[in-house]
Order: structure tokens, then sequence, then C-alpha cells
């Protein structure tokens, strides 16, 4: 695996939504796996080479901690969700070790894999994002989650982040800086949003 600029990347996983679309309560607490989809993912993160984990929990946190078992991880209430991702970005950086990269991943997003992680963290270059792409029906590559911010990046990005947007402002404005990484063979990249795509946990 490539050095990482001899820095080391703390995954936050964003887990702050109620799921109302589907209907079923906060995704975070859908059944996957014999285990909740929170559980999961964050050790899916762990388990591709970050160092550790940041859980943004908001919509039935209470219920969320009461659940699942995060005692591995740091666990960051949001108890502005209802006002959008961003915020939940913003906390979930700040919780992230100074000095570390950080890799951002979203709940809703069961097909993510170790290897999906494992790569990211091999093939970023420093000062950059780095971000997990998908071939669309026209096979080509469209840009997704997981993303990785280099450590010099984390606090334009989250002072970028506002209502529903995370990083997606910063990095519109710096296109320049994104290197998309093929992540097609391990998932589609789909977020679990509605009913129909319930499939998607298996």
């Amino acid at each position: 695996m490539a050095d990482l600029g001899e820095r080391s990347t703390t995954a936050v996983l964003l887990a702050a939504g109620s799921g109302s679309r589907l209907g079923l309560g906060p995704k975070a607490l859908l059944p996957f796996r014999g285990r909740t989809l929170v559980e999961v993912l964050a050790g899916v993160l762990l388990d591709g080479g970050c160092r550790g984990v940041v859980v943004v929990t908001g919509a039935g946190a209470a219920r969320v901690a009461e659940t699942a078992d995060l005692s591995a991880y740091t666990v960051i209430d949001n108890e502005g969700w209802q006002d959008g991702m961003g915020g939940s970005f913003q906390a979930g950086v700040a919780a992230a070790p100074a000095g570390d990269h950080v890799l951002v991943a979203l709940v809703d997003q069961p097909g993510l894999t170790p290897e999906t992680v494992g790569r990211l963290l091999a093939l970023h270059r420093p000062g950059r994002v780095t971000a997990a792409a998908y071939r669309g029906p026209d096979g080509t590559l469209q840009r997704g989650h997981p993303l990785l911010l280099d450590a010099i990046l984390r606090a334009d990005a989250a002072e970028s982040a506002t209502g529903d947007a995370g990083a997606r402002h910063f990095l519109q404005a710096h296109p320049e800086l994104i290197d998309l990484v093929d992540c097609t063979d391990q998932s589609g990249g789909e977020d679990l949003d509605t009913p129909d795509q319930l499939g998607l946990l298996g």
C-alpha cells in the first residue's frame, strides 16, 4: 500500500439521516448481515485500512446508541441533522484526529467493501481528493463515495459544507484536485433511498 504522505486516515461514516423515503426508521439500523447497517459498514472501513472511524448519528440517535454496538468507534450526535448532511460532514471531519486524511462514507451504501476502501488508500496522492467512481450505463465513470480528502484539504472542504451538501461545493470548485478510482468491480455505488432498492441489503 502506498504511504499516505506518512499520515493516517480516519473514516467518517455519515449515518444521521432519518430514512424517511424508506419509511423504516433510521437507515443506520436497517438489518444487514445479521447486524445493523451502521455496524457492518463501520467494520468495513476498519477492515479496509482506516485507523479509526467516526460515526455521525442524528435521527433516532438514542435508539441507535441502544441498538448498535459502536463501542469500537467515536460516535458524534449531530443534533442539527434535520438541517442536512453539511452539519454532519463538518462534525465528522472536526472529530477526526488533527493531521489525518479523512475518508467520507455514507451509511446507505451497503455495497461498500474493504477492497474499495483499501484501493482508495493505496492510490491516494498527496494534496488531492481520491474518489470512488462507478461506471454508468453509458460506460463513463461517475464520481461517488467513499471520498478521501487529503489532510491539507479537509478544513476547506468542511468550511464549504452547507445545507444538504457535504463536500459537494468544494469538489465543484476544485475539479482539478479529484482523482477518480474505478470501483465498479466491487459494487455499483448505489445509495439505498427508496423501498424498491431494499434488495441492495441482500
